[in-house]
């Protein structure tokens, strides 16, 4: 049995299934962000974000600094969203509440033998463009030293490292939208 189809025939149809298959590709197509940040930089195209006081009853004076530095390299680096003074469409503000340290782990000998450092941060966001993203809440971070060494000599690194915590649960909040 001898097959009468011309070639063409089936040349076009493939043709035709390819080009189908690229429309509804093209026309499906999902955006995958690897930073988290899912915004919709059509509507939403400026942040506000305030320098955060510390209002805690303990303070050590390069937190402040640390923080702020730490949260608008953070939306500078993972959106494309311009900072801005004032009027933006995201808004984020607030104070550092709390800055203590606490016995963790008591030794052998009855002393203790780790402290554990904290750091809470309350944040007001509002989002001009929806409103029903709005918050207030508190981002606590914490970390834990050997008592043998003295806070002075860790400080520095382990604020840093609930800045960065404390930054990336923020930003997780406000823009993520997991």
């Amino acid at each position: 049995m001898k097959n009468n189809t011309p070639y063409y025939i089936y040349s076009l149809c493939a043709a035709l299934c390819l080009v189908v298959s690229l429309l509804v590709v093209h026309g499906c197509s999902v955006s995958y962000k690897f930073n988290g940040a899912s915004i919709n930089y059509a509507e939403t195209k400026t942040i506000q974000i305030a320098d955060f006081p510390i209002r805690s009853s303990y303070v050590w004076g390069p937190m402040g600094p640390i923080f702020n530095n730490t949260l608008k390299d953070l939306y500078a680096n993972q959106t494309r969203l311009s900072q801005v003074k004032r009027n933006g469409d995201l808004k984020v503000e607030g104070e550092i509440t709390q800055y203590q340290q606490r016995n963790k782990s008591v030794a052998a000998d009855g002393y203790s033998a780790q402290t554990e450092l904290s750091m809470t941060v309350n944040v007001r966001f509002t989002n001009t463009k929806n409103h029903k993203e709005d918050f207030e809440k508190q981002f606590t971070a914490t970390s834990t030293y050997d008592t043998k060494q003295s806070l002075s000599s860790v400080q520095e690194q382990l604020v840093t490292e609930m800045c960065e915590n404390i930054c990336n649960q923020i930003f997780n909040a406000t823009v993520a939208n997991w």
